[in-house]
């Protein structure tokens, strides 16, 4: 595991890497290559939500569970895949909701938002990495906590982050977020199981624009390149 973190989430992420739950996640993930399982993402890009959006440059914060666990989608960024890769159903979703907020949203073809990302727009799974074709694998291993930290850390020493909270899980971190401080957005998951309970027509992507037109930041442009 390639520790690559931009200067700012090194400053305040450092001390993590100390602890035993991490050195235990360490272990635990040799382990994993040593007994010949393939581990999604590639080490280069298990930290790519930090690398493309630095900690002082953080507005709005979308919250996933686990990294995709098929060849060739994963590289780090919570419900992006690879160019080349045909968006998985929730992705697909997300384009749906956008072209109904947007009327000059174009889906694109490939399901790569990495332009989100270099806007400021934290695309973070609460799971890192995850063993290839085997779903929740990396779960409960020491990866919840690290996110944990870093989604405290953005609500203690940021002020007026957008946090979009999809389904149950991503809930679950509403107690970690400063609501004096940031907003939430939250709804249900984009999952074709439940996209249509609460998700489609929630307008999450434009109203976090509003919020962030008041907090006096830019606003995310939402189309994908």
């Amino acid at each position: 595991m390639a520790i690559d973190l931009e200067p700012g989430w090194f400053e305040v992420l450092k001390d993590e890497f100390e602890k035993p739950y991490m050195k235990s996640l360490k272990n635990f993930l040799q382990q994993e290559k040593q007994a010949g399982f393939t581990i999604f993402p590639k080490g280069s890009d298990i930290f790519n939500a930090f690398k493309h959006t630095p900690f002082e440059k953080v507005k709005v914060v979308i919250l996933g569970q686990d990294p995709y666990h098929g060849v060739g989608q994963a590289h780090g960024l919570s419900f992006s895949v690879q160019k080349g890769i045909v968006p998985p159903p929730s992705l697909k979703n997300i384009y749906k909701e956008l072209a109904d907020e947007f009327p000059d949203f174009n889906p694109p073809s490939h399901g790569e938002l990495t332009s989100w990302a270099d806007q400021g727009v934290m695309l973070l799974n609460a799971t890192l990495t995850v063993r290839a074709h085997t779903a929740g694998s990396h779960q409960n291993k020491g990866w919840e906590q690290f996110t944990d930290k870093v989604i405290s850390e953005l609500s203690a020493k940021r002020s007026g982050l957008v946090f979009i909270l999809w389904g149950n899980y991503a809930k679950q971190k509403e107690s970690l977020i400063d609501q004096s401080k940031h907003f939430i957005i939250k709804s249900a998951h984009p999952s074709p199981f439940s996209a249509y309970n609460g998700f489609f027509g929630s307008k999450p992507f434009s109203k976090t624009n509003e919020i962030l037109k008041k907090e006096g930041k830019e606003p995310i442009d939402w189309q994908i390149v």
